[in-house]
């Protein structure tokens, strides 16, 4: 393995925790909808669960308010049922073949809980982006080690996934900052 190698896969998994900080914050409510709120609801089809969008259409109907539309006639009740039961705190109703799901306003004691939340999922993905350059730094003391480069390329690289780390951390900064302001937003 090389330095360019070590920098690369740990640029790679950085990059991942970032994305899965994305996918963790755009699961956290804000009173306004967004189809990918009900990405991790699970529903019941033939006997094994199944993501929401396997077996509905979900759209956009305003700001406040998501539809969805169960592609079989007969599943339209376990899907409404599927999004009652979710842990969101959703409550649909059925108009005809389209389930509407409206946003429930949120409390300000709920917003501060939620931003509790946001701010924990952002450390969880600061310590992933921190456990991953000390991995990185282990190898390259392993490579000096072995003699596979030179003191001078060790110390670059060295700084060259300080700077990652720091540009990483500084990207959850600016996401976490963003949801709160959105979370705080009436």
């Amino acid at each position: 393995m090389s330095i360019a190698d070590v920098k690369k896969t740990t640029e790679a998994k950085m990059h991942k925790s970032l994305e899965a900080l994305r996918s963790d914050l755009a699961k956290v409510r804000t009173g306004r909808a967004h189809i990918g709120l009900l990405d991790h609801v699970q529903v019941e089809y033939y006997g094994s669960l199944v993501p929401i969008n396997t077996v509905a259409n979900v759209t956009l109907i305003d700001a406040r308010a998501l539809g969805v539309q169960a592609w079989e006639k007969g599943m339209a009740a376990k899907v409404e049922k599927a999004i009652r039961d979710c842990d969101l705190g959703l409550n649909p109703s059925s108009q005809g073949d389209l389930i509407r799901v409206p946003m429930p306003m949120l409390t300000e004691a709920r917003r501060r809980d939620l931003i509790k939340v946001v701010k924990a999922e952002a450390e969880g993905a600061k310590v992933a982006v921190r456990n991953l350059r000390r991995d990185a730094m282990a190898t390259l003391k392993e490579m000096l080690r072995n003699k596979d480069c030179s003191e001078d390329e060790e110390h670059r690289a060295q700084d060259d996934i300080q700077k990652l780390t720091d540009r990483h951390v500084a990207e959850i900064d600016q996401q976490l900052s963003h949801k709160e302001t959105e979370l705080m937003a009436i």
